[in-house]
């Protein structure tokens, strides 16, 4: 029934749904005609034509450029993920956790918890072990003779997307810990009400989200378990894109370049690695001596230890948060040009932060310029109070991360409305915020956008594993949906 179920929602999402970046062109477009027709224009000149007025608001440096500084802090946050998970110390953590499962069931359970404990802690991170974790359990599993279905492996390693967004790269909770970072995000008339920042007491750490985080970590496994075929049923083993010499079982497109160039760059790295040879040039010994990369790493470690003990955990932002993963990932892969080399490897995923950010920026200057985000506040604090306005700003969240799949150009988009309703209502901007983080996170099992590294190392295809990410999604979302209602 589950395999039918994610046949028959693929289908539809792969005949209804295009590109994210024309999403979010035909996004900008939508919300240009909503302002031409419904806005109220609080700051234009009488002499300025709507059209013009728009037109200048969208272009300026506080329109599309606006997120210039939030897209490289997502990117770093997706490529330092990237560099960390392909470091020496961590392979050699999923090599151990590989062998460990002795079914099916415990396997795509193990698979799911881990990718969520580690997107937790970054969500580059989780994604790239939890793919590569899938990925390595298959083989194990098939040598040892033991039956899973390797489809419900891959959608357990894409489970750190479903959780990272109350985690440590939060982009929501993290950009407002500071006045500094809300103001790349936030506009004026919002960002006066919220001071010097929501500190992440109030959010990440908040009682709400801890039991959140907890829930979720028990939820996932047990319903990976679950959804494990039984007896009878069918299971399709390890597929393709393997580099074990099997051959592919399903066409895969640039996927399956993409993964058979990262597997190829992995290799050559290694053998570099495990040669032995003596640097020939100075040139050389700097690229591959471990002092120059941990010295480096030493000093951003430091710097976030610096700013943590100076600012206090609390105001921990994007910024620090990269720093420390730079560190962490210099340290551990002990050379620069093994760093780099896998950097360059994580900044592939990167294409869509690049594109969709200032078409992001555009959309929520629109909508400042034209008065449709009071319009939207006012809106959203007159259908509800304190109770239901969490949860309708959590469910539109999870409407709105259909369209635009990215928690950071999202917040962009969402959190100034989100925001300025819970100040209306007397809410918490702590809740207001995890609110939308929650939304955003929970349809990342149902968006395939930031599945693609998944989907290019498992060697899976996204109609595969959406109607097992769809369930877990489902379990999910209940939980968050009572504790925004509770709290």
């Amino acid at each position: 029934m589950i395999s039918r179920l994610g046949a028959t929602i693929s289908r539809v999402f792969e005949r209804s749904a295009p590109d994210p970046f024309v999403l979010a062109v035909l996004l900008t477009l939508v919300t240009a005609v909503l302002a031409l027709t419904l806005g109220t224009f609080p700051g234009k000149p009488d002499d300025q034509s709507r059209v013009l007025f728009l037109l200048d608001s969208w272009r300026a440096d506080t329109g599309l450029w606006r997120f210039l500084t939030f897209g490289m802090q997502m990117c770093l946050i997706l490529v330092t993920g990237h560099a960390l998970a392909a470091s020496k110390p961590v392979r050699g953590l999923i090599g151990v956790l590989a062998g460990a499962p002795w079914s099916g069931g415990s396997a795509a359970a193990m698979v799911g918890l881990v990718a969520s404990v580690f997107g937790l802690i970054n969500w580059g991170l989780g994604l790239i072990v939890g793919a590569l974790l899938a990925r390595d359990v298959g083989k194990s599993l098939e040598s040892r003779g033991i039956r899973a279905h390797y489809p419900l492996l891959a959608a357990a390693g894409y489970m750190g997307l479903l959780v990272w967004h109350g985690g440590l790269s939060g982009s929501a909770p993290l950009t407002m810990t500071t006045r500094a970072g809300a103001e790349k995000v936030l506009p004026a008339s919002v960002l006066e009400r919220f001071g010097q920042g929501v500190p992440l007491r109030e959010t990440l750490f908040s009682p709400m989200n801890l039991i959140a985080a907890a829930g979720v970590l028990v939820i996932i496994p047990v319903m990976l378990w679950l959804l494990s075929p039984g007896e009878g049923q069918e299971a399709r083993g390890i597929g393709a894109c393997l580099g074990d010499g099997r051959g592919p079982s399903a066409s895969l497109g640039s996927a399956s370049t993409d993964c058979d160039h990262a597997e190829s760059g992995r290799a050559q790295a290694g053998a570099r690695a495990s040669s032995g040879a003596a640097p020939r040039t100075f040139p050389d010994w700097l690229h591959e001596t471990p002092w120059l990369a941990w010295g480096l790493g030493l000093a951003f470690i430091a710097g976030a230890v610096r700013f943590a003990s100076v600012s206090g955990l609390g105001r921990l932002g994007l910024n620090e948060i990269n720093m420390a993963m730079l560190g962490l990932g210099l340290l551990m892969h002990a050379s620069t040009s093994s760093y780099v080399r896998a950097v360059e490897d994580g900044a592939r995923g990167c294409a869509g932060v690049i594109l969709q950010f200032p078409l992001y920026a555009g959309i929520m200057a629109l909508l400042v310029s034209s008065g449709l985000i009071d319009s939207f506040s006012r809106a959203l604090a007159e259908a509800g109070n304190q109770s239901t306005i969490p949860l309708m700003t959590y469910l539109s969240a999870a409407v709105v991360n259909m369209f635009v799949p990215s928690g950071g150009g999202q917040w962009g988009i969402q959190g100034p409305i989100a925001l300025d309703a819970g100040a209306a209502a007397g809410i918490e901007p702590g809740k207001m915020i995890m609110a939308v983080a929650y939304g955003d996170q929970l349809t990342n099992m149902l968006q395939p956008f930031w599945a693609l590294p998944l989907l290019a190392i498992t060697g899976v295809k996204a109609r595969e594993i959406v109607g097992y990410t769809c369930v877990v999604m489902a379990a999910v979302g209940v939980w968050l949906g009572v504790l925004l209602v509770v709290f």
